[in-house]
Order: C-alpha cells, then sequence, then structure tokens
C-alpha cells in the first residue's frame, strides 16, 4: 500500500514557516533603528520622549515619527496612522490597545494571520503582528464580531483592537517586513 507524503510536507512546510519567522524576530531585534541604535525592548514608557502634535488637529501625523511607508502607532494616543512611501498619511484611526503596550521604537511587521482566536477568546481577523514583549504577541486586529471593548484588565493581551474596516485597511497595507514605529 503506498503512503502519501503530503502529511509529511505540511508538517515540514509548518516547521520552515515556523522556524524562519522565530529567526526574522530575532534578527528584527538586533537590527538599529533610523538613529543608529538598536531597536526598542521592553522598558517603561516613561523613560521616552512624547513626538510633538499638533494642537488644532490631533489626528494629523505626529513630527518625529520617522519617514518612508510605515505604520505608526501611539500608545498614549491609541491612535495608527498608515503612512505611504511618500510620507503621506492613507489612513488614520483610533484603536483600543491590548494590556500589554510595546516599547517605543522601530519594528517590522513579523507575521500575519487572515483569522484566528485571540488570546482573549475573541474570533478575530486580520491579525498583524510585529514584536513579542515578555512573551506575549503584539498586534493589530479587528474582531470578527466588530467589537472593540477594552480587555480585560487582569489579563496579559498584546493585541490592538481595531474596527473591521479599520482591519481590512491594516491588512492590505502591513505585509511582511513593512516598519512598524511605536511612539508615545
Amino acid at each position: 500500500m503506498a503512503r502519501s507524503s503530503s502529511g509529511f510536507v505540511a508538517g515540514l512546510t509548518v516547521a520552515a514557516v515556523a522556524a524562519v519567522s522565530f529567526l526574522a524576530y530575532q534578527a528584527s531585534a538586533n537590527v538599529p533603528d533610523t538613529l543608529g541604535k538598536p531597536r526598542a525592548s521592553a522598558s517603561p514608557k516613561a523613560a521616552a520622549s512624547k513626538a510633538p502634535r499638533d494642537k488644532k488637529n490631533p489626528a494629523a501625523l505626529p513630527a518625529q515619527s520617522g519617514a518612508g511607508e510605515r505604520v505608526v502607532y501611539s500608545t498614549d494616543d491609541d491612535r495608527v496612522w498608515l503612512v505611504g512611501p511618500t510620507n503621506k498619511v492613507q489612513h488614520t484611526f483610533k484603536v483600543t490597545p491590548g494590556t500589554v503596550d510595546p516599547a517605543v521604537g522601530t519594528y517590522a511587521v513579523t507575521s500575519r494571520n487572515r483569522a484566528v482566536t485571540g488570546s482573549d477568546g475573541a474570533e478575530i481577523e486580520h491579525v498583524v503582528r510585529f514584536t513579542l514583549v515578555d512573551g506575549i504577541a503584539v498586534g493589530f486586529s479587528a474582531a470578527v464580531n466588530g467589537s472593540t471593548a477594552a480587555p480585560d484588565s487582569t489579563k496579559k493581551l498584546g493585541g490592538i483592537r481595531e474596527s473591521r474596516a479599520d482591519g481590512n485597511a491594516m491588512w492590505d497595507f502591513a505585509t511582511i517586513g513593512v516598519k512598524v514605529i511605536v511612539i508615545q
């Protein structure tokens, strides 16, 4: 009786994707940011200075938030900007952060999933991850039921929730390797 090799090949494929994702994460932690300093790691938010804001237009892209194509995420403002290669904002929106904030710094999108169950048990879609903080995956996602309710503060959750429409925009924009700039 002949055996099918499809299960073996699928297993090898899963192992290869996991290995590449792990290596990409390790490499991204050691790549200098645009100022030549090592990338940020988990550290208190208070240590970083806040990027200047336009007081007349709070949705305006903050100064000193990088250059070129990037996702800018403000942990203080709970806002995201999707910025094109010519520094023009293509989309901006409010988010509901998880209970674990990433440190201020430069990251890159390391993995994506079309649909999974979130660590809070909610069905989520368009998951775009960019770092780990103390073993907790941090990234953007949209709840399939449309909820952007505040997370359970007793749990360590790295999901940054966005509306389904904003999740679609993030999914289309933030492919593997796209810069994610975290500011206060």
